[in-house]
């Protein structure tokens, strides 16, 4: 039976939560500090260990803290990354050399990892996004994000051969099949090969992860992610690229600024 405080309050771990919440919010506890363990809790509060747990579990569960196996328990503050849905897919970014990741980082530092490219003939969604006759190949280039050395998003993007192609022996179509695409990443690239994005339509769903993603993102016990599919076109509106994003739910603030 759940421990409940007197007159029908929150039980008893629940209070116990809250009062390191709110230590961790004070800056009682900074960022990588060790919290008290069950043993600690229990002696302080006058609790059962099965009440101690449950309260370090909901810090868990939050994302404020982390289990460090054999250590103890450690706060885990992130500050948020601020996703600019419109501004960071600007031609005035990219156009200019830069990385449309600036305006997620706001020069925090930040790397890419697992980066694989490889042609590959992509599933039906793919290639029903990038309006490809059955059978054709595309891109891929799949790589993860880390800030402050933790693990943020992965991103998958599937561009078609045919676009590579028409490029013929170019530069550019070599260098996007390269890890470094270079200033201005892919989009650059296809600009330059007469193949610019000029629009691009991006869907963005919050689902619960797959056992892959959890490890691959490294998330808290019961952390969401946020899918983000987004395809990129031509002011013809012929797709260039189709791309796949998996971000960490608690890492991410998503802004989007309207006209009235």
């Amino acid at each position: 039976m759940v421990p409940t405080s007197e007159n029908g309050s929150p039980p008893v771990y629940r209070e116990i939560a809250e009062e390191l919440r709110e230590q961790i919010r004070s800056g009682r506890y900074a960022d990588g500090d060790r919290l008290p363990g069950e043993n600690a809790l229990m002696e302080h509060h006058g609790v059962a260990r099965a009440t101690a747990r449950q309260a370090l579990s909901v810090l868990i569960n939050e994302g404020l803290v982390v289990a460090v196996r054999g250590s103890g328990i450690y706060v885990r503050l992130f500050r948020p990354l601020r996703r600019h849905g419109a501004r960071r897919l600007s031609k005035e970014l990219w156009g200019a050399g830069r990385a449309i990741w600036e305006t997620d980082g706001d020069d925090r530092d930040y790397e890419v990892d697992r980066l694989l490219v490889e042609e590959s003939v992509p599933d039906e969604h793919v290639a029903r996004a990038l309006g490809l006759p059955e059978g054709a190949g595309v891109l891929r280039r799949s790589r993860r994000y880390l800030v402050d050395g933790r693990p943020v998003q992965t991103s998958v993007s599937y561009l078609p051969l045919a676009v590579l192609e028409e490029a013929g022996a170019s530069a550019a179509a070599r260098r996007i099949r390269e890890h470094d695409t270079g200033p201005g990443g892919i989009y650059a690239r296809l600009a330059e090969m007469g193949r610019a994005p000029a629009h691009f339509t991006e869907e963005i769903r919050v689902r619960m992860p797959t056992p892959e993603e959890n490890e691959e993102l490294r998330l808290a016990p019961g952390t969401p992610v946020l899918e983000a599919v987004r395809t990129a076109l031509t002011a013809e509106h012929r797709p260039v690229e189709f791309n796949e994003i998996t971000m960490d739910g608690s890492a991410y603030v998503l802004r989007y600024d309207f006209q009235a």
